[in-house]
């Protein structure tokens, strides 16, 4: 059974059975996503952005408005969101790293889920996102990074060096929800802060020196494992334009 005949099986259609990811079936109410195992962690799924709307090269993905109605259509019409798993492949992507998506393979099982949006991110989920702690631990690790896509969070985040260059520059205030802890707890709070590598290791792809400064911001514990609940993570810019959008809608 190729994707095609596994959603039609289940009633839902496309506009493009070449680059669509998300299906409908009006007559349900369903909506089905494609969740990529790039952008899954655990439970959780990122399967819509809006950096997705437009490709490296300019050009608008021809997807993303479909996958967009299909979200709407979950957050004000009562669908219920399901998704399956795809395997993502490489082997359209040129030298540069752009080209489309390619599916290597998919499982023909339909989980429901729970849309959640994170500024203008949306992820299915089981009702909870991961629950990855990131840790620091102090360690002399040198300033060269690359040898590992996995862990999550690594040791530039952890070298002592770095991260003092980092705070040193910054200073101790959270960069995304400006939270103080000297400023809330006294004495017992000062110079206490996590720091968090603006670019994710995996985008990187290869070996390159530390620039504690530019790659690495002060983040606050709550703020740090908020970011690290989802795979991609979270950026910095994101979480703080969620923050904002939410402090708006309290005013």
């Amino acid at each position: 059974m190729n994707r095609k005949q596994f959603i039609e099986s289940l009633g839902a259609t496309c506009r493009n059975w070449t680059w669509s990811w998300s299906f409908v079936n009006e007559k349900k109410k369903v909506v089905i996503f494609g969740a990529w195992d790039r952008n899954t962690d655990g439970n959780t799924s990122l399967i819509l952005s809006e950096d997705w709307e437009v490709g490296r090269k300019g050009r608008k993905q021809p997807a993303y408005e479909q996958a967009r109605e299909h979200i709407r259509l979950v957050e004000e019409e009562g669908y219920k969101l399901m998704t399956f798993p795809m395997k993502y492949s490489d082997a359209n992507k040129g030298e540069d790293g752009t080209g489309p998506a390619k599916i290597e393979g998919f499982e023909p099982k339909l989980t429901e889920k729970s849309l959640k949006k994170v500024a203008g991110k949306w992820y299915a989920s089981d009702g909870l996102l991961g629950s990855l702690l990131p840790e620091e631990v102090e360690s002399p690790e040198q300033f060269i990074e690359g040898a590992s896509k996995v862990i999550a969070v690594n040791t530039y985040e952890r070298n002592a060096e770095a991260r003092a260059k980092c705070i040193k520059h910054h200073g101790y205030e959270c960069a995304v929800c400006k939270f103080d802890f000297a400023a809330f707890y006294g004495s017992i709070g000062e110079k206490y802060i996590h720091v968090h590598h603006v670019v994710p290791l995996s985008e990187i792809g290869r070996e390159y020196i530390l620039n504690p400064i530019k790659d690495l911001v002060p983040i606050c514990p709550n703020c740090h494992a908020i970011i690290h609940r989802t795979r991609p993570a979270i950026d910095v810019e994101q979480l703080r334009r969620h923050l904002e959008e939410r402090n708006g809608k309290d005013t």
